[in-house]
């Protein structure tokens, strides 16, 4: 029986990996911990690692795993910017993930922040639960005929904009370094070029990976050229922001409003408890006192049937690793961050 440790597990994730386990039959075992140099040598004895998007698996770590003869980790997550890839094809150790758990919550969370800004739907709660009935300051806009920019057009963000073209009648503009013609002309949406983007969107909305080429998209020369009071909304990776610059448009009134699912420094944070502790980052600190930001906590994700979703598909990778088949959803090194077409695949296997 194979043995998998799973580091930063969470009670609500064990209920559906051990309920899908029964049809795969794997030794589990769960550590709240989160992976790092220091926690990595937990790992030792055990024939597999299942890690989440704030583990770190750097050249360090992936030393290590290969010094205990693991030679596959999964990540139970579509991305992958916490992940050496170099340094994992340098020591032969497979990198897994779920590409596609449920594209559909994170797009509707998205659509869910945009609503609750634009209306104040928040507040409004706060003000009816203290029998507070004025609705004074709950001043919102018809999302119709208004301007959508869309950054980035794979599962996820070709449901936003399919969701504000025809649910909301809106025009959307998208931008993707891979884009998708037929499907545009087909929703009637328009690729354009960034700047483009920044200059005619009421709104933009981030669906891209982190990476080189991403990380901080929106920077001080993005937020110069957006129209007053734009709303940023970002449910992908935190770096795609540049947090100071942000602030300081909220603070001069350039953003009108920002609805964050994650944030550059995310990892101490996000899926912990601080009620009784309070926050030594002041940069986070300062974005929860704008009465115009929303920030949920990496919570896009978190449906039941991406639970559901995510469990299957990482035992699935599993099983296909340990009985030698084709690994549909390896990362690979060559064409995953260096995106040239790879000719380094044999059978379904980067090596």
């Amino acid at each position: 029986m194979k043995k998998i440790l799973f580091y930063s597990a969470k009670s609500y994730e064990k209920e559906f990996f051990d309920l899908f386990n029964k049809n795969f039959g794997f030794e589990l075992n769960y550590l709240e911990t989160k992976l790092n140099k220091e926690t990595s040598y937990l790992a030792k004895g055990y024939d597999g690692v299942c890690c989440f998007v704030h583990d770190i698996l750097n050249k360090e770590v992936i030393k290590n795993f290969r010094g205990f003869g693991i030679d596959v980790v999964a990540l139970r997550a579509a991305g992958y910017n916490n992940v050496d890839l170099k340094a994992a094809y340098e020591n032969r150790i497979h990198i897994l993930r779920v590409p596609r758990y449920s594209p559909y919550s994170v797009a509707e969370h998205t659509i869910a922040m945009i609503l609750s800004l634009n209306r104040k739907i928040h507040k409004a709660y706060v003000r009816t639960r203290e029998l507070n009935f004025e609705i004074d300051g709950l001043l919102g806009f018809d999302l119709y005929s208004k301007t959508a920019g869309v950054i980035g057009t794979g599962n996820i963000g070709k449901i936003v904009a399919k969701i504000l073209k025809l649910g909301f009648d809106m025009q959307v503009l998208c931008y993707d370094s891979n884009p998708d013609y037929s499907w545009a002309d087909n929703l009637k949406v328009k690729y354009v070029d960034l700047e483009t983007i920044f200059v005619n969107s009421d709104i933009i909305t981030l669906h891209c990976p982190l990476n080189k080429e991403t990380y901080h998209i929106l920077s001080e020369d993005a937020f110069n050229k957006m129209k007053k009071g734009v709303m940023i909304i970002n449910t992908s990776r935190g770096g795609l922001i540049d947090t100071k610059e942000l602030i300081k448009n909220l603070k001069n009134g350039k953003v009108g409003f920002a609805g964050l699912d994650v944030y550059e420094e995310e990892d101490e944070y996000f899926f912990e408890d601080f009620s009784t502790k309070g926050l030594t980052d002041d940069i986070l600190a300062r974005l929860l006192t704008f009465p115009n930001v929303l920030v949920t906590s990496h919570q896009a994700f978190f449906t039941k049937e991406a639970l559901e979703n995510i469990a299957y598909t990482t035992l699935k990778n599993f099983q296909d690793y340990f009985q030698n088949n084709r690994l549909e959803n390896e990362i690979c090194y060559f064409c995953g961050e260096i995106k040239n077409n790879c000719n380094k695949v044999n059978f379904g296997r980067c090596f």
